[in-house]
């Protein structure tokens, strides 16, 4: 066995391991305000409404026939002209997202 020492650093300790900034001086901020999270209001609400009106039609038995038959009528152009309607809606909800987002990072940056 050799005698010889190499440099040996220890195994840094929990404390100093979890927080990498242990040695830099701590700077008091202001707490900020936490974000509105506007896209999950905007289609919790959307959904909310889409539940209404699907409990609504078929809530009642007749209603519910009456939406079956209706379903069963539809030919392939209103089928694909509501396809394209629902889509547009999905569009137009993204559109709004994306503009109250853009507004509130402007709002925070100034």
């Amino acid at each position: 066995m050799s005698t010889e020492t190499t440099n040996f650093e220890p195994a840094a300790s929990e404390s100093t391991a979890s927080s990498p900034t242990a040695s830099a001086p701590e700077v008091a901020t202001a707490p900020t305000s936490p974000r509105t999270r506007w896209a999950a209001i905007i289609w919790g609400a959307v959904f909310a409404a889409v539940a209404v009106m699907a409990i609504g039609l078929l809530a009642d038995e007749r209603r519910g026939d009456d939406v079956s038959e209706w379903i069963l009528s539809l030919t392939p152009a209103s089928i694909t002209a509501m396809a394209l309607l629902a889509l547009g809606g999905i569009v137009l909800i993204c559109g709004a997202i994306g503009l109250i987002r853009r507004g509130q990072r402007r709002a925070a940056s100034v």
